[in-house]
């Protein structure tokens, strides 16, 4: 194997026993991205000069015994809606192409505690909003399984980076399954923790109260590895649960005997590609077989779900991105006439498409004559979804089914029609409604061999629960092992 191929885990025994040093495994993977990412385009901002420094920082904390954790010296990428002290936070926008954040996020400052080394910031979906990471001012990131394919969205960089060996692990973030889609799209293992587990501090807010910062890794192994590192209580963020978070390495059982499944009707009808429904009944027989109790549940109220995201999300991002007026940072228009003319042109010219597309939505069913009849009846699905999946969870240890409807399409394919494209959220979306954890792990392929990704949801704050089913599958099936070929 090569030394991208490697899990952290197996990298972090490597460095242990002295047969790589730091410094030699974060040159091999700048090398790796050098002659790479020209034709997957996964990072914006490549940081070859911090990553070394750090790579040698940690290698003599290594040295002295001061640093033992499983992440030190393995290099990883960030998306780049993270905050990151000096380095270039962008959003993938124009906006914020100039935008150097003073201050580390809080899962940043987490990682670097645990001797992580960086190797840059990746692409995604300007502002997070997207399903295929086509939305970026900067580039298209393509999908390691054929180029010619997105890599999913909004955390496209991020998921094509890892399934390429361009990172052994990195972060995304997940709104409404822009961790989970790209990672099923590409072919690894993507959690979106519970909300308020992982501090939302740093992180560029899309819509606030569905926002989480998530793992992308090869293995369950590694999820659980990158999950203890960046859970937590964090002061700088209201929403952040106190409660303490278990050793997840923990979960990681090969063992479902009497475990109770719920697959929802509504998760495999004909709506669904053929190959993911027959990839998804594969994995019922295999928990079936492990001693898992499964059963076909309902869950009536999916046909509202999307609608119910986007009404919220959208008010939410229609909030949240009005401090971009060009006054205090970001981009800022040339030759106003005046204030007005100013601030109009600065976010007209700053913002792509998409984004404005969101914007001018959410204002809309925020303004006087629609708030009641949009926005306040979508607070109130919201709490009817939320309590339909907990009853759910009142029987049944997790739900599982597909994470998107269908594997990855070809670029250019859905970009000009929004609705098709919210449609691909239409499993991923509840979770976030509901603020529960969801993890997408390999579970086959399509008759063109790409990637199908199986999503285990969970009850709130138990990712334990479904660490535990995504490993025991792990350990009984090979998809996992799979890696695109390059043509290296």
């Amino acid at each position: 194997m090569k030394l991208h191929e490697y899990t952290i885990s197996q990298l972090h025994d490597l460095i242990s026993k002295r047969e790589i040093s730091v410094p030699e495994l974060t040159r091999y993977m700048l090398d790796r991205i050098e002659s790479l990412d020209s034709k997957l385009e996964c990072y914006i901002t490549v940081t070859e000069k911090q990553a070394m420094e750090q790579a040698e920082k940690v290698q003599k904390m290594i040295d002295d015994g001061t640093l033992n954790s499983p992440l030190a010296g393995i290099p990883m990428g960030i998306k780049d809606n993270i905050c990151t002290r000096g380095i270039p936070t962008t959003c993938a926008s124009k906006m914020l192409s100039n935008f150097v954040p003073p201050y580390d996020a809080h899962v940043v400052k987490k990682l670097y505690d645990n001797g992580a080394v960086l190797l840059g910031k990746l692409n995604m979906d300007e502002f997070a909003m997207g399903s295929s990471t086509e939305s970026s001012h900067f580039k298209k990131t393509k999908n390691p399984w054929d180029t010619e394919r997105v890599p999913g969205g909004s955390s496209g960089g991020s998921a094509a980076a890892v399934a390429a060996g361009e990172a052994i692990y990195a972060l995304g973030s997940d709104t409404g399954g822009s961790i989970r889609q790209p990672a099923s799209f590409c072919g690894c293992v993507g959690l979106k923790p519970t909300y308020g587990l992982v501090s939302r501090f740093g992180l560029v807010a899309y819509a606030s109260s569905f926002d989480q910062i998530g793992p992308l890794t090869k293995t369950v192994t590694d999820c659980a590895l990158v999950l203890n590192a960046i859970a937590g209580h964090d002061p700088m963020d209201l929403t952040s649960s106190r409660r303490q978070h278990p050793d997840y390495t923990k979960a990681l059982i090969n063992d479902v005997k009497g475990m109770k499944i719920g697959v929802p009707r509504e998760f495999i009808d004909d709506s669904v590609q053929k190959d993911i429904r027959d990839a998804v009944l594969n994995a019922v027989k295999v928990f079936s077989d492990l001693g898992a109790r499964c059963e076909e549940i309902s869950i009536p109220i999916m046909e509202y779900v999307v609608p119910t995201y986007y009404i919220i999300a959208l008010a939410e991002a229609s909030f949240n991105l009005a401090r971009y007026d060009g006054v205090k940072f970001g981009y800022r228009a040339a030759n106003p006439k005046d204030m007005l003319d100013f601030c109009m042109r600065s976010r007209s010219e700053g913002f792509g498409t998409e984004v404005k597309r969101r914007i001018l939505l959410g204002t809309y069913v925020l303004s006087s004559g629609y708030y009641d009849a949009y926005y306040k009846k979508a607070l109130k699905a919201r709490t009817i979804i939320t309590r339909e999946f907990n009853k759910a969870f009142e029987e049944y240890d997790i739900i599982i089914g597909p994470v998107s409807p269908t594997t990855a399409y070809r670029i250019g394919e859905k970009i000009n029609d929004p609705v098709q494209m919210y449609m691909e959220d239409i499993f991923t979306v509840p979770v976030n409604i509901a603020g529960l954890p969801a993890i997408s792990i390999p579970c086959g392929f399509d008759s063109k061999s790409l990637p199908i990704g199986l999503q285990i949801i969970g009850k709130r704050f138990d990712e334990t629960t479904i660490i535990r089913a995504a490993y025991t599958f792990e350990q009984n099936t090979d998809f996992h092992k799979a890696r695109p070929s390059l043509n290296e």
